[in-house]
């Protein structure tokens, strides 16, 4: 059937959209890229708007001399792997049983695992559990306190409910078969897009974290890279405060202005760089998120 005049309208006003969208969202993080590799005096002028204005690899230089900011790199990377190998562990061992239908009161404990959601012991309460068991400056005060996340457990449980048939797993049972092993032979097999899908979740939500460090963490030995990112956005806000005439306050806030783009671009490479490969399990995620039965 031909479109009417109304249908090519509306289509016509949906790419438009698209497009602007495309744009809005796009255009920042091309600018991001471009900044970073233009010259810092140009950055502060504002003459940088789409391509890089007298190429540099000058802030990139600084990023990589700079010891704070590769060992922040480093105990990044540690947290993410280790507390993103946590979280899939306990997220897995929580919603598989919560997915059994012979397992006894599987809703009461999904109700008490919800509740938590609505109410928390708050920050205080939190921060002197942490205290208390010692964790201050340590890795254990960055993964445990949100090593399982409620949400997550209710969208892998309903995907083992939803995606894998109960029947497979009671043939299995019926050879002999015990729940360790169906769970690691044939349920974790079969859930390769929720792994990658929570396995997104979780990096992402590690990589970008520093409210915790901020709290938990005093030795700057130990800081991740979100913090010394967050020192050098405070400090270029400070100085866009004052009234600058030092020649040599200028040139370190010229420094500074094109290490911030820099440093943003090297902290967020590892995460542009995994999205592609898990861009096609986003769609079953959202879709598995939007049952909760």
């Amino acid at each position: 059937m031909g479109q009417t005049r109304a249908d090519k309208w509306f289509e016509a006003f949906i790419y438009v959209s698209l497009s602007l969208t495309v744009l809005i969202v796009v255009y920042p993080l091309v600018f991001v890229i471009s900044a970073s590799f233009s010259d810092p005096s140009h950055i502060m002028k504002g003459n940088v708007w789409l391509w890089p204005v007298e190429f540099t690899l000058d802030s990139y230089t600084k990023v990589f001399q700079n010891k704070n900011i590769l060992n922040g790199y480093l105990n990044t990377i540690v947290y993410t792997v280790v507390g993103t190998a946590i979280n899939l562990l306990l997220t897995t061992i929580i919603a598989y049983p919560l997915s059994r239908k012979d397992f006894a009161g599987r809703n009461v404990i999904t109700g008490f695992m919800v509740f938590t959601m609505f109410f928390s012991g708050g920050m205080i309460p939190t921060y002197l559990l942490v205290r208390d068991f010692g964790m201050l400056n340590t890795i254990w005060a960055l993964v445990i306190p949100g090593a399982v996340s409620v949400w997550n457990v209710v969208i892998m449980r309903t995907f083992f409910q939803s995606s894998i048939p109960y029947e497979i797993q009671e043939s299995a049972q019926i050879d002999g078969c015990s729940n360790i092993r169906i769970l690691l032979r044939i349920v974790l097999p079969l859930s390769m897009p929720i792994l990658a899908v929570m396995t997104l979740f979780y990096s992402v939500g590690h990589w970008n974290a520093f409210f915790n460090a901020l709290i938990y963490m005093t030795d700057r030995g130990r800081f991740p890279l979100q913090l010394f990112l967050r020192e050098i956005l405070i400090q270029h806000e400070m100085t866009d405060m004052v009234q600058v005439q030092d020649e040599s306050l200028v040139k370190h806030m010229m420094q500074v202005e094109g290490l911030k783009y820099a440093v943003v671009v090297v902290a967020n490479l590892p995460v542009l760089l995994l999205y592609p490969f898990l861009q096609k399990y986003f769609v079953k995620g959202v879709m598995v998120g939007a049952l909760k039965g």
